[in-house]
């Protein structure tokens, strides 16, 4: 199967350019070809841009354990609604993905159930060292050095030692200092406004986790990855990266704050928590001044009855991904960056953070994993159109301009929202989402040495 689509504006690795993408059957074979290529299939895409397919590699998607809040096969459609080709999950499933099995486990689930690209983190615990050697169909390791569930929580410092000294696989972590959250939350213990939630979990339990987290990394020499990054004062600890240190930030933690909480209360509770206007800002210019190299989303969801309990027992997280490509499109529309940076950012700095193959660039020779963009489309999220299982979002009621109109994963489209698209072809033949195709494992290669040995 050839597919051509055709005078699309393409973000490549060096700009924007106006030419024509031929697919050939999983990949893409050539990058504005003869006029008289032969195809089977041509997308007529004037007026519209041509992105690589977002990797978002932060995300829950609670399977196996908890599917009564999200699942496989709901977040990966979800997925390709939003133009996220490739996800990579975090560990703490139920029961968690902390050995070998459990990792080949979840990607056999995947494999009969996920419609987008995807890839498993092993995660660690304080016994299993050994798990984490063996381990080698995942992007790296998880660790959560901060409150977390069972026996995840790796806050014992000669684990953490042994883990960074004698592990191969890149590391990543949740960064919150655990003595500093359960003393604050002795202190607010009497207090059920949920913006507390961030003096719990201040800027001080972030600081304090990462800098640890980094100190491990520089001493042993070992790659590390700082997730969701929340407060401005963090991007010191990582700006000397020393070839060894990359960094992320969340879409929540770039533009929501704790104002939000008068208007979203628990919606926005979230670990790390919410910080400030400032830090906001703070983490923004991060982002411009290449000092964080990554966005995700962190996607937690839970039932929305679940969020709408009073605090404390309302649980921690949001879902994300379906929306995340539209919220930085319209910040594009906004002037406030590129569409070459979005792309940098959501789709080739995580591919080389994590040493993934063939993905993150419109490149001949790479995985036809595409999205296609119309900078010019208005809409508004509505919590009854998502379609993640927990069928809401926090940004309901917001609306954007610059929208995915149609994803491809592994040259098959997947995603269309644009019926003339496709020349001859009516809304009835072409469906919303095609949930009869399977994304594959992602393929890593580790010796390439991540984002530093890595460029243009």
């Amino acid at each position: 199967m050839k597919t051509l689509i055709k005078n699309a504006q393409v973000v490549l690795p060096e700009g924007i350019s106006n030419v024509s993408v031929l697919i050939d059957d999983t990949l893409i074979a050539d990058i504005d070809p003869a006029p008289q290529v032969a195809v089977d299939e041509t997308v007529e895409a004037t007026g519209l841009h041509l992105l690589p397919g977002v990797i978002d590699d932060q995300v829950h998607f609670r399977e196996p354990g908890l599917t009564h809040k999200e699942d496989l096969r709901h977040a990966s459609r979800a997925c390709a609604k939003g133009g996220v080709t490739t996800f990579l999950e975090m560990p703490n499933t139920s029961p968690p993905a902390i050995t070998v099995q459990r990792l080949h486990e979840k990607l056999d689930l995947a494999a009969d159930r996920s419609v987008v690209n995807y890839g498993f983190y092993i995660g660690a615990s304080l016994d299993n060292l050994e798990e984490l050697k063996e381990a080698r169909r995942t992007p790296g390791i998880k660790i959560f050095i901060g409150s977390s569930t069972g026996n995840l929580l790796v806050d014992d410092q000669d684990t953490l030692e042994k883990i960074f000294a004698e592990t191969t696989l890149p590391i990543t972590a949740h960064c919150e200092d655990e003595s500093t959250v359960r003393a604050n939350q002795q202190k607010f213990a009497d207090v059920t406004d949920v913006s507390v939630h961030s003096k719990i979990r201040d800027h001080r339990a972030a600081y304090i986790a990462t800098e640890r987290a980094v100190d491990l990394a520089r001493r042993h020499q070992h790659r590390f990855h700082v997730l969701h990054v929340s407060t401005a004062a963090e991007v010191e600890l990582f700006r000397q990266h020393d070839n060894l240190l990359t960094a992320e930030v969340c879409l929540h933690h770039v533009l929501l704050n704790i104002d939000d909480y008068q208007k979203l209360g628990t919606l926005v509770q979230m670990n790390p928590s919410l910080k400030t206007r400032e830090d906001n800002e703070g983490l923004w210019q991060a982002l411009l001044n290449g000092e964080i190299q990554v966005i995700a989303t962190d996607h937690a969801p839970h039932t929305l009855e679940e969020k709408q309990r009073d605090y404390p027992q309302s649980p921690s997280g949001l879902p994300a991904v379906e929306n995340s490509l539209a919220l930085m499109l319209d910040q594009v529309n906004r002037g406030r960056c590129s569409l070459e940076q979005v792309v940098d950012w959501m789709s080739d700095a995580p591919a080389r953070v994590w040493d993934i193959v063939d993905k993150g660039r419109i490149q001949r020779g790479y995985d036809a994993d595409l999205v296609l963009v119309d900078m010019a489309k208005q809409a508004t999220i509505l919590n009854e159109l998502q379609l993640t299982k927990c069928g809401w979002s926090p940004w309901h009621g917001v609306r954007l301009q610059g929208w995915p109109v149609s994803t491809w994963v592994g040259g098959h489209q997947v995603f269309c929202d644009l019926p003339r698209l496709k020349a001859g072809s009516s809304a009835e033949q072409m469906p919303l989402i095609d949930g009869s195709r399977r994304g594959r494992e992602v393929v890593f290669d580790h010796q390439r040495g991540g984002y530093w040995a890595t460029g243009n």
